[in-house]
């Protein structure tokens, strides 16, 4: 694996952990980004990477886009975000969560993980037996704090509307016609809320048995993995991994606006650019997909600290993802610049990077 500072997404991270224990069998890396609004809040990934150096570009990018979105949330949280590399059969015992808990508690509060791709609640309990910088934790029925999915579901929701209203003068979802990648948490409760609102659904996932339930469930059309992207609509709503949009994939676009919750959707900068280009309206992903950090958060503070927080509190700030958005696309416009280099100007600015 090469050095983290080599890579050319490292961004002057605070702090990057190599971490690994020999008797559990757990390598991972912890990446820190910035810690100048709060402890870096972001997920931990367990995933299995063909290439090393792959694990590394996550954690960089990764730790950075939650810098990001924690700020342009207002949350008082800095960026971080974890990795850990797992076998080809995706290998997770119960030896390794507590090694990963015990590097987590090692960091003294800096860094506060959760669930990511290839995580639980489960496992988040597991690791909380040995930290208490961990969110996400099981909840009650109408209590915060939980999987973040359905929260992160909902802010999409909300901000694939905006989007609609913005660049299709569409006063509601009736016959939209959205095509959604990915349907596992949060792009199944993506799918789920704009079919109870009438938009026209095409779904797609690598598990393609899931697609096709979900299609049967809502009234939806399914289509392989790979004709997803290229799929005409009028909404593209990527919410499965990330660096999807890139100079080969954006001419094949046939839709008006990209808007979903996949971190790291475009594959470098400047391929906002290339989007801003054909007139695709983009609603930057660490924005439109804040709402599970905000639950988990605010869940993690209220913990910490003997906050007040309830469900109204919640639900009130990812209910801001839409004027957010809103902002950014009118500077866009008033600029010229791409969407996505207005809202990391923005966030480099709250976290004192600008």
């Amino acid at each position: 694996m090469p050095a983290f500072w080599t890579e050319s997404d490292y961004d002057a991270h605070e702090r990057v952990e190599l971490v690994h224990d020999r008797a559990s069998g757990l390598t991972a890396i912890i990446a820190l980004h910035s810690t100048h609004l709060g402890p870096g809040a972001g997920g931990t990934r367990f995933w299995h990477y063909a290439d090393p150096a792959g694990a590394m570009r996550d954690a960089l990018r990764l730790s950075r886009g939650m810098s990001y979105k924690n700020a342009m949330a207002g949350l008082p949280m800095g960026g971080g975000k974890a990795v850990v590399l797992l076998d080809h059969d995706r290998t997770k015992t119960p030896a390794m969560l507590a090694a990963f808990g015990d590097a987590v508690e090692a960091l003294g509060g800096q860094y506060v993980t959760a669930e990511d791709v290839g995580a639980s609640e489960a496992d988040m309990v597991a690791i909380s037996q040995r930290s208490a910088h961990v969110c996400g934790l099981p909840s009650g029925e109408g209590e915060i704090g939980g999987d973040p999915g359905p929260f992160t579901a909902r802010g999409i929701y909300l901000g694939i509307k905006a989007a609609a209203a913005h660049a299709l003068g569409a006063g509601d979802m009736r016959g939209v016609r959205v095509a959604v990648q990915g349907c596992g948490s949060v792009g199944g409760g993506v799918a789920r809320l704009l079919a109870a609102d009438g938009a026209e659904l095409v779904l797609a996932d690598i598990d393609g048995a899931r697609a096709q339930a979900l299609a049967s469930e809502l009234g939806a059309t399914s289509v392989p993995a790979d004709q997803i992207l290229v799929t005409p609509c009028d909404v593209f709503s990527p919410n499965a991994l990330g660096a999807i949009l890139t100079d080969a994939s954006i001419p094949q676009l046939a839709c008006r606006v990209v808007a979903g919750g996949a971190n790291n959707q475009l594959a470098r900068a400047a391929d906002g650019a290339l989007l801003a280009e054909r007139g695709i309206l983009y609603a930057p992903d660490y924005v439109i997909n804040a709402g599970g950090i905000i639950n988990v958060s605010l869940e993690y503070l209220a913990r910490q600290h003997g906050a007040s927080v309830d469900m109204e509190d919640v639900q009130g700030r990812i209910d801001q993802i839409p004027g957010r958005l809103q902002t950014i696309w009118q500077q866009s416009e008033a600029t010229g610049r791409p969407a996505n280099e207005v809202a990391d100007r923005m966030a480099q600015e709250l976290i004192g990077r600008a």
